[in-house]
């Protein structure tokens, strides 16, 4: 039989059905006007013109094989082809049809692969972008290398540029082959300058500024001298997004139907970049009667109350729409959160536009409040660790209690700041609504991040070396601890916190132990504390002492031995973010030949601080404890030890003239003396501090600060003890609590350095103030890691009489956290120090920079 070949060639996907159509009517007889078909069966199929695929490859993915059946012509030839193409490995497809019998036929197909690439060669960038680009595109060796992947090169380089304000990036592909059939793909990328907008200029607008109507432009600005915190740039996308918010901010002054007619953007013939604005301001218009209708359960006029809008206001449609429902605001005092925080889970509220007379518009609210709705079936999952009880404690959506979406945001909240889970995966799913029972269930889930920190750190702090070992458990459960099932590795899923530290180095060496139960008795969210630690500190050799170099004497010792037990409760009123912590504390001071008399006012004896603590305080900050992003924490702290003086018959007063604390030669004994002062130290601390959480931008967070300490004296006589000082400057990033001195960190300056103004002994008053901004790159639970930028000025007094709360030492700098469930807080900071502080030397001279190493601290 004459062999006779049918040939689709198919170098344009969207002609085959024609050519198929054409060439099967004309070689089998069948009439152009029929629309008869014929099934051959699959005799063989040939794959011709593979170097680097598998034939068998290509046959098992068409979908055909020997022994099939065919039509012809009919789908299966074209969706042969079509599956080919979508492989993007071949420059050039043919298929043939070659009969062979009357029902049967073999199908050829010939490809011709795409190139791929040796090499990848990218001009005109950095080292870093390059590699970015490279990995990004996939343009790896062995990469096959279609049309597709060059237009997505260029594209994806492009837009990159476009984004930071290249708008005439240039970017060149070539090709060249090498002897082994690969190509080599040259990128030539040129970003051009950075186009700057020179004007902006607005026509139409009669009342409102130009000026103010610039500043709504909120990514597109003009270029200013001044300007340096949001650089001038053109970006389509962002350009268009302030059109409309320029539209949403004529609306917002009453100019309802203010629009947008037109925009142009030209470069003059210096190459600047230029962009005319053309608007329409419209009439002014105002709020009229504002109607409620099908409310029952609250009264039109507390609803009124809420809208906060009065006839006669100027028209503002993105205020009242907030005022009627805000969802980027969960805790907006609308009318839908008034509703859904008291059970109105089937609210519908329908804001209608009622009448337009002249400049004023009416409006009607229509309510359909639905029934209360209240909480059923309340389930968890996710928890492979923890145990049920101790995320059910947490919740405020328990089973038979009134629907609220405020207890739902306010678990979120709670359940984050257990520091068990994933703050940013703890999720709500409201399941089997139903609005005739008036029921709903929710369905929490929680992602568990990790529950045990190890601490393995080392430091230098100029003079020695300083190492921690520690080991931190934040859902340890002690019920377990002889349980030894329990051990995987360890007896966890009670949400107690244990911690146990060890710090070492040729000063200094301190033990700690401390335990926490949340729910201590297990019926209220009350904490208790108790902890104990055991601190050694050696004094400094005068004998080997140089400027660089100190040595330490063993036989100087000053030994702390502490114990703490504290209840921390949480309180209802004035609001439940209230709490109320009380803790009594004991710190036994040994001290043997330590130092010189003015160090603690004696070499050798014992000193007693025994302390009542009351912290009554507000935390409403969260929802996620690592990177609060709203709400505000707020503490005001007294610590108080017993008057002993009240009750003593010594009289402080006149010890220097009593012969018993005198020396051989009548000159008063000096160490005698404050031995004797200071064998129980009695003192009162007060201090304030309030922290306050914004959003400027999106994920842009400012967290201020502001806090103040006073150290004071009941008794004259006695004065202010040596301990429990302030000690203002740098981080303190390892060490010990020599003295229970508090450690106020200012970045900028070296530790301690505010202090040497008083012979570097801690000061009794002190005041900072911090501004931090701050920007997250990840919150993942694996790593959370955000930059931060700072600015911040504090001081510290040796007496209440020169207290100044505007003398600061201030200083500014950049810096980056990263928290590993594993690890704790990290992080490192650049600051300056902008004002005089005495060196070591003591000789005045501006701080300048300064690195500092953060370890599990909250500045």
């Amino acid at each position: 039989m004459e062999k006779q070949v049918n040939k689709l060639k198919m170098n344009n996907k969207l002609l085959w059905l024609v050519l198929a159509f054409c060439s099967f009517t004309g070689i089998y007889g069948q009439d152009a006007k029929s629309n008869d078909y014929k099934i051959y069966q699959i005799e063989d199929i040939k794959i011709n013109g593979l170097n680097e695929f598998n034939p068998q490859t290509v046959k098992a993915f068409i979908g055909v094989d020997k022994g099939d059946v065919i039509e012809v012509p009919g789908e299966q030839t074209g969706e042969i082809i079509n599956k080919l193409w979508d492989l993007s490995y071949f420059s050039d497809i043919n298929l043939y049809v070659i009969p062979t019998t009357d029902n049967k036929v073999i199908l050829e197909i010939d490809l011709q692969e795409l190139p791929k690439i040796s090499q990848v060669e990218i001009k005109g960038l950095s080292k870093s972008k390059r590699k970015e680009f490279i990995k990004e595109l996939g343009l790896r060796k062995d990469a096959v290398l279609s049309e597709n992947l060059k237009a997505r090169t260029i594209e994806t380089i492009k837009n990159h540029y476009l984004q930071k304000g290249f708008l005439k990036t240039k970017v060149n592909l070539q090709t060249v082959k090498d002897s082994a059939g690969y190509v080599k793909l040259h990128v030539d990328v040129d970003k051009g300058k950075r186009i700057k907008v020179k004007h902006i200029r607005i026509a139409g607008n009669k009342n409102i500024p130009d000026a103010k109507l610039k500043r709504k432009l909120k990514h597109t600005k003009e270029k200013r001298f001044y300007r340096f915190w949001k650089r001038s740039k053109y970006i389509p996308d962002d350009f268009k997004e302030d059109l409309v918010n320029l539209e949403k901010y004529f609306k917002e002054k009453g100019y309802r139907d203010a629009r947008v007619l037109s925009d142009s953007v030209y470069f003059d013939p210096q190459g600047d970049l230029n962009i005319d604005i053309a608007v329409e301001e419209g009439r002014k218009y105002y709020f009229g009667d504002i109607d409620v209708v099908g409310n029952s359960r609250y009264s039109t006029k507390f609803i009124k109350k809420i809208l906060g809008i009065k006839k006669g206001d100027v028209y503002n449609g993105s205020l009242i729409t907030k005022r009627v429902d805000d969802p980027s605001d969960p805790d907006a005092e609308s009318v839908t959160n008034l509703y859904q925080n008291n059970g109105y889970l089937f609210l519908r509220i329908n804001l209608v536009e009622k009448g337009v007379h002249n400049d004023t518009i009416d409006y009607e609210l229509r309510i359909y409040e639905g029934k209360p709705a209240k909480f059923n079936n309340i389930t968890v999952n996710g928890n492979m660790k923890t145990h049920d009880k101790v995320i059910f404690r947490e919740l405020r959506t328990l089973p038979g209690a009134t629907y609220s979406k405020q207890n739902i945001i306010r678990t979120i909240r709670e359940l984050a700041q257990m520091k068990i889970f994933d703050a940013e995966k703890i999720s709500p799913d409201l399941k089997n609504i139903d609005p005739n029972g008036g029921t709903v269930d929710v369905d929490w889930h929680v992602e568990e991040a990790g529950s045990s920190q190890i601490q393995l750190q080392g430091g230098f702090d100029g003079h020695y070396f300083i190492g921690t070992l520690g080991l931190g458990l934040n859902n340890f459960s002690i019920r377990n601890l002889f349980n030894g099932k329990a051990y995987k590795p360890l007896p966890l899923g009670d949400g107690q916190n244990l911690s146990l530290n060890f710090q070492m180095s040729r000063r200094y060496e301190t033990y700690s132990l401390s335990f926490m139960e949340p729910w201590f008795g297990g019926k209220k969210p009350q904490a208790f504390s108790v902890s104990a630690y055991y601190s050694t500190y050696y004094g400094i050799d005068f004998n080997n002492l140089t400027y660089n170099y100190y040595d330490v004497d063993r036989n100087k010792k000053f030994i702390i031995t502490g114990l703490s037990i504290g209840l921390s409760k949480k309180l209802k009123w004035p609001d439940d973010f209230f709490f109320l912590s009380q803790s009594v504390s004991l710190n036994h001071y040994k001290i043997k030949n330590y130092g010189s008399i003015g160090a603690f006012g004696f070499n050798n004896g014992d000193s007693n601080n025994f302390s009542y603590n009351l912290l009554f305080g507000r935390n409403s900050s969260g929802p996620n404890p690592i990177f609060p992003t709203v709400g505000s924490e707020f503490g005001l702290s007294f610590k108080l030890t017993p008057p002993y003086s009240f009750f003593s018959s010594i009289d402080y007063a006149g010890l220097t003239h009593n012969p018993a604390y005198q020396d051989a030669n009548g000159n008063p004994d000096y160490e005698k003396i404050n031995r004797t002062k200071f064998k129980f130290i009695e003192y009162y601390k007060i201090k304030i501090n309030g922290t306050w959480y914004s959003s400027l931008y999106k994920k842009l967070i400012l967290r201020s600060k502001a806090e103040f300490g006073i150290l004071g004296a009941y008794n004259k006589d006695l004065g202010i003890p040596p301990f429990e000082r302030f000690y203002v400057g740098g981080t303190m990033p390892v060490g010990g609590n020599l003295d229970s001195r508090e450690i106020v960190p200012l970045r900028g300056y070296v530790d301690q350095s505010l202090n040497r103004n008083f012979g570097n002994r801690g000061g009794t008053v002190y005041n900072k103030f911090s501004f931090e901004l701050r920007y997250p790159i990840t919150l993942k639970p694996q790593a959370s890691i955000y930059v931060l930028s700072f600015f911040e000025g504090a001081n510290t007094y040796n007496n209440i009489k020169y207290y100044n709360p505007f003398s600061l030492k201030k200083s500014a700098g950049v810096g980056v956290r990263i928290f590993m469930s594993a690890f704790g807080l990290l992080g490192i900071d650049f600051g300056y120090g902008f004002d005089k502080v005495p060196n070591a030397l003591g000789v005045p001279e501006v701080s300048g920079w300064q690195t500092h190493f953060i370890m599990n601290q909250r500045l």
